[in-house]
């Protein structure tokens, strides 16, 4: 076992990006410079997740020098909301100063069908725990009014518009998980004001807040939510629909890279 930071020796990142179910594959564009299994590294744990590919991908993207991450441990593998904690903590050492959050989501608008992409603009956390439940220090308490960096999401637009993709913007719902949604759970999160729903990411805004990075994140709908089709929602699906969206994320992410995020 080792540090990621010692793994990657002279190699500097200035932003990590975390892929989520079944977008591993859609990312191109970039140049690998090295490659490292989650098992090999200090504090990152393998997912148990099918679709999540569990490495380190160091990698020189447009203008920048990346840590893509492919896979992420989830609260409902294990019961632990600060389950991403030693990744996030791993990059953070690395020097890496923004962190990329991707995940699949069903959709909550008959207007943002499957294959969309969506921009996450705020969030709502209905799982009742948080990943900073324990933590000592007045840290604790970080405030979540500018989670997701405006001047970032600003520059992701910008390239969406270049590579003449349409991405909305929403509100995303933290569930559990690992059950999806019912019915009743989607009319409410409506009601509620989001626009998507899904099992990640919500923790790692609050870890990367607590940690000092600026986030950006994006959801690949995969799907309606529960009751609005009448079809059954199954992992299955996620995965097969992921690299639709997936694909259209991936420009928009290698259009940004490539612009520069500090412009």
């Amino acid at each position: 076992m080792t540090t990621l930071k010692d793994a990657l020796g002279d190699f500097r990142p200035d932003t990590a990006l975390v892929l989520g179910s079944g977008l591993a594959d859609a990312l191109t564009g970039y140049e690998e410079v090295s490659r490292h299994a989650y098992g090999n590294l200090d504090g990152f744990a393998e997912s148990g997740v099918e679709g999540h590919v569990s490495e380190v991908v160091a990698a020189r993207f447009g203008k920048h020098d990346v840590l893509i991450l492919k896979g992420r441990q989830h609260y409902y593998e294990h019961g632990n909301a600060a389950a991403m904690r030693g990744p996030l903590e791993a990059v953070a050492a690395c020097g890496v100063k923004r962190l990329i959050l991707t995940n699949a989501a069903g959709s909550l608008d008959a207007d943002q069908p499957p294959g969309s992409v969506m921009s996450i603009k705020d969030h709502i956390n209905l799982s009742g725990t948080n990943p900073l439940i324990g933590e000592p220090s007045n840290a604790r308490f970080v405030g979540m009014t500018s989670a997701y960096d405006k001047p970032l999401r600003k520059r992701f637009r910008a390239a969406a518009k270049d590579a003449g993709i349409e991405m909305r913007r929403g509100v995303y719902m933290w569930f559990s998980g690992p059950s999806f949604e019912t019915p009743a759970e989607i009319r409410m999160a409506k009601r509620l004001g989001a626009d998507a729903v899904g099992m990640s990411t919500v923790p790692e805004v609050i870890l990367a807040r607590f940690l000092g990075l600026q986030c950006a994140a994006f959801s690949v709908i995969t799907n309606f939510g529960a009751g609005m089709t009448g079809d059954e929602l199954s992992h299955q699906e996620t995965q097969d629909m992921a690299p639709e969206g997936g694909l259209k994320l991936a420009k928009i992410l290698q259009t940004a890279f490539e612009k520069g995020l500090d412009e």
